[in-house]
């Protein structure tokens, strides 16, 4: 088996919570309201990588660092 290099939780309102889940390269959280679907995907591999993802043709991927940027950039428009 391979190194574990990140940890996953998710938490919901109903005190439903899963924590400790191992992952060696990625994971990804997947919310469904309706007919829409929200993605988070997490990649560790040299950098860690970020995509978001809302419906099908909406997407933004980068690394960390550039995410945290990007929310310092929108909070200051």
């Amino acid at each position: 088996m391979e190194e574990i290099r990140m940890n996953a939780e998710i938490r919901t309102d109903y005190d439903c919570e899963v924590t400790g889940l191992p992952a060696e390269h990625w994971g990804e959280a997947v919310f469904k309201i309706g007919d829409e679907e929200i993605v988070l995907e997490i990649s560790v591999e040299k950098d860690i990588i970020v995509s978001i993802m809302a419906g099908e043709d909406t997407m933004w991927k980068g690394t960390l660092t550039g995410l945290k940027q990007l929310i310092k950039d929108a909070l200051k428009a």
